[in-house]
């Protein structure tokens, strides 16, 4: 395990400041600078931040419990005057998990500023070391410029090699060894300067406003998977499995929507998604709303089986939003079923360090309530470089051309998103 801290905790505790904003129109992401940005923004509303105030990086299998015990630390010390009261406002931080126990950093970061809307309300949130008695001002930022000259190239396995990997998990899967695994390829975008973040951001919270659109610490993405919602006593997850590309044929998408709806295969692999999700919330619940069946979800590209579970949670005292994201993960709508051996095959098939990806993504406010999503439909930007992501769940009769398809679907908003105008 390997935790550092950035800023000095002996500089004295955060001071945090939350004053009503008149925004009106302009859209969150026109304030954001390329300064240490963050995002979470759905439908136009969610938060934007920039800068770093405090931050922690963690690793392996105690990465969630370190975060929360240190943000615990930094709630407890820290002076909040929060003139909004709703969620979202005073103290927050941001964060990014790595999917597997042995790879890949994990962050947890509380920006200098954060300018939220909900509804018809609007505010900015300024965290420093010191006296806070002017509020920060918030301007539109200069926009950022496309991706020069984008090229794409296949990352740990070719098209074929994966098809192979995928053909192995379902001989696997015909031998009892395990139910579900979800497998997951990558993909190498090249540009010929820096990738401004900002750019393919703006292009997927505008392309997907229903999904939530995220950035924290290099890993972008629009995803349309909740992992768990808290707030104010209530929890809630919307689990995404089984999935269909669309046509663009509004009649053809309608037949096709009907068929996913009656799939034995996508039936059966969303059913162990939902369970697992339910089995890891049902020890936080006094009650629980688990639908007997799932609705069709659908999105510009794809379709997929969704559920959404609710619960009114007993321990939200000693159990932060964070903590229940970590019960969560992975579900098997990101690794399978059962999991350890669901892991195990993951990590010998796929032959690539997933990092962040199909990690929890999210936000958490000093109460522990908060939101995180799973990294999909997402990509890790570092420099010149960007690395996108897409998975698919394999069980007994899945096709290996039918699930590279489905593959070659989930990267088109991020390739989208990085093209030029």
């Amino acid at each position: 395990m390997t935790t550092s801290v950035t800023l000095d905790e002996q500089a004295g505790p955060l001071v945090v400041r939350t004053v009503a904003l008149d925004l009106a129109a302009t859209p969150l992401l026109d304030l954001l600078p390329d300064r240490d940005p963050v995002t979470w923004l759905r439908r136009g509303e969610g938060l934007v931040g920039w800068g770093t105030a405090a931050q922690i990086r963690t690793r392996g299998p105690g990465r969630f419990a370190d975060a929360d015990a240190w943000w615990g630390e930094v709630t407890g010390r820290a002076v909040v005057r929060d003139e909004v009261t709703e969620p979202g406002t005073g103290l927050l931080c941001f964060g990014s998990f790595g999917f597997a126990d042995d790879t890949g950093d994990s962050v947890l970061t509380v920006p200098e500023v954060v300018v939220g809307r909900r509804g018809d309300r609007a505010w900015v949130t300024t965290v420093s070391r010191g006296s806070l008695d002017h509020p920060a001002r918030v301007v539109a930022a200069e926009p950022p410029a496309a991706p020069l000259d984008i090229v794409f190239a296949d990352g740990a396995l070719n098209g074929e090699q994966w098809m192979s990997a995928v053909a192995d998990a379902v001989r696997l899967i015909g031998t009892g060894e395990l139910e579900k695994v979800v497998l997951a390829r990558d993909l190498v975008a090249t540009a010929t300067e820096p990738v401004d973040v900002r750019w393919p951001v703006t292009r997927l919270a505008g392309d997907y406003p229903m999904c939530w659109t995220f950035h924290v610490d290099g890993l972008f993405g629009a995803t349309p998977e909740m992992l768990v919602r808290r707030e104010r006593g209530l929890v809630t997850s919307r689990v995404l499995a089984g999935t269909i590309r669309r046509t663009g044929d509004d009649g053809r998408d309608l037949a096709l929507a009907a068929a996913l709806a009656r799939s034995s295969k996508d039936l059966e692999e969303h059913e162990y998604a939902v369970r697992s999700v339910a089995d890891a919330l049902d020890p936080h619940c006094s009650s629980m709303n688990v639908p007997e069946a799932p609705f069709v979800l659908h999105l510009p590209n794809v379709m997929h089986l969704a559920t959404d579970v609710a619960g009114v949670v007993h321990d939200a005292a000693t159990v932060s939003s964070l903590r229940l994201a970590e019960a969560l993960h992975p579900s098997a709508a990101v690794g399978g079923t059962p999991t350890a051996e669901a892991m195990a095959v993951i990590a010998r098939l796929e032959q690539m360090d997933r990092g962040r990806y199909a990690g929890p993504v999210g936000w958490m406010d000093a109460e522990g309530d908060g939101e995180w999503g799973i990294a999909l439909r997402s990509a890790e930007v570092d420099g010149d470089t960007v690395r996108l992501f897409a998975g698919c769940g394999i069980v007994g009769d899945s096709d290996p051309q039918a699930e590279l398809a489905e593959a070659q679907a989930k990267f088109v908003p991020v390739r989208d998103a990085l093209a030029a105008d």
